[in-house]
C-alpha cells in the first residue's frame, strides 16, 4: 500500500498500524474534561459504524468489558468516517475500489469481512448509521451498543447498506428499540449529537479510527491508537489505576454466549482464552448440534445464539 493511500483515504485502513485514517490530519487539543461518572474510568471510543479496523478490535473491547466493566465506562462516539463520495484520493475514487481491500483487511484481523458489499451495495456516506446510533443512545444505552453491533454484522458480514432506511429499521427492531421514536430521532435530535460527536473528535485531535481515551475524574488520561493487542488497552487502563482488579469472569460457550449472543472464532478464542483451531472445532460441533447457528461467509464465520 502507497503511503500516500494510507495518510489520504478514510476507506483504506492502514493494517500495519491498525488505523483508519480521517482525509484531513485533525491536531488540535481540547481542554474539555470528560467525566467519568460513577465508574472510575471513562472510556471514550472514537470510532465508525464502517471502521473495519474497529471491527478487527471487537475481540479485545468485549475482553476489557468483561474483565473490568465494573469499574470502566465505555462511551461510543461516532467520527464520521465517510462523509460522501466527493472526494479521489490515494487510488481511491470509487466504492469497487474498497471491495479488496476489505477482503486483505478480513484475513489480517481474523474477523469475517466480505468486501463484496461494495461492488454489490455500496455505501455512499456513513453518516446515516452514525446518526442512527446516536438515536439509539437517546432511547438506552445498552441497547445502542447492541444496535452498533447489529448493523456492524449487517455491514461486514451480511453485505448490508448500513446507509439505508429500511437495514437501520430492522437493527431497531432486532434489538428492542422503540421504533417509531427511533426515527423520530434520526430525523431530529441525532443529526445534532452526531455533530457534537464529529466537534469532539476535532478538539481531541483524533485522526483515525478506532481511537480510544482512556480518562479518570481528575483528568489523568491515556489514549490508544489504532487497533492494538489486548494488553495494551488493559495496560492503559491499569496505568491510571494500578488499584484495579479484573473480573475472573466463567469462559465456557454457553456463559460467553449469554453474554454476548454473536461470537466470531476470533472473539470466541481471546474471551474463552483457548487456541484459535479449538475454538473454531468447538464452535462447529455445538452448531451441529443444534445449540448455536452459524453463518458463513467468504472470508470467516459467525456463531448466534439459536432463537
Amino acid at each position: 500500500m502507497e503511503n500516500e493511500t494510507r495518510n489520504t483515504n478514510p476507506l483504506l485502513c492502514d493494517i500495519e498500524t491498525g488505523m483508519c485514517e480521517m482525509p484531513i490530519n485533525q491536531t488540535a487539543d481540547s481542554a474539555e474534561v470528560l467525566q467519568s461518572g460513577d465508574k472510575k474510568i471513562k472510556v471514550v471510543y472514537f470510532t465508525d459504524p464502517i471502521c473495519s479496523s474497529c471491527w478487527g478490535i471487537e475481540p479485545q473491547l468485549r475482553k476489557l468489558k468483561l474483565e473490568y466493566g465494573k469499574d470502566i465506562d465505555v462511551e461510543y462516539r461516532m467520527g464520521g468516517l465517510l462523509p460522501d463520495w466527493s472526494y479521489n484520493s490515494g487510488g481511491i475514487s470509487k466504492p469497487s475500489d474498497v471491495a479488496h481491500h476489505w477482503d486483505e483487511v478480513s484475513v489480517y484481523y481474523d474477523m469475517p469481512i466480505d468486501g463484496d458489499l461494495w461492488l454489490e451495495d455500496p455505501l455512499n456516506s456513513s453518516y446515516p448509521p452514525s446518526i442512527a446510533f446516536k438515536a439509539a443512545q437517546l432511547q438506552d444505552s445498552q441497547k445502542a451498543y447492541l444496535f452498533m453491533r447489529e448493523i456492524r454484522e449487517m455491514v461486514f458480514l451480511k453485505k448490508l447498506n448500513i446507509a439505508k432506511w429500511e437495514h437501520l429499521e430492522t437493527a431497531a427492531k432486532n434489538v428492542g428499540l422503540n421504533v417509531e421514536q427511533f426515527k423520530s430521532d434520526v430525523e431530529g435530535k441525532a443529526k445534532n449529537l452526531f455533530e457534537d460527536d464529529l466537534k469532539l473528535a476535532k478538539e481531541y485531535g483524533v485522526r483515525g479510527f478506532p481511537t480510544i481515551i482512556f480518562k479518570d475524574s481528575t483528568g489523568v488520561r491515556e489514549t490508544v491508537y489504532s487497533s492494538k493487542p489486548y494488553e495494551v488497552y488493559e495496560a492503559a487502563i491499569l496505568k491510571i489505576d494500578p488499584t484495579l482488579m479484573k473480573n475472573d469472569y466463567p469462559k465456557n460457550w454457553a456463559s460467553l454466549f449469554s453474554t454476548y449472543n454473536s461470537l466470531t472464532a476470533k472473539e470466541f478464542s481471546v474471551l474463552s482464552e483457548t487456541p484459535r483451531i479449538e475454538s473454531e472445532e468447538l464452535l462447529n460441533s455445538l452448531s451441529e448440534k443444534g445449540k448455536l447457528e452459524k453463518m458463513t461467509t467468504k472470508n470467516g464465520s459467525i456463531w448466534n445464539v439459536v432463537k
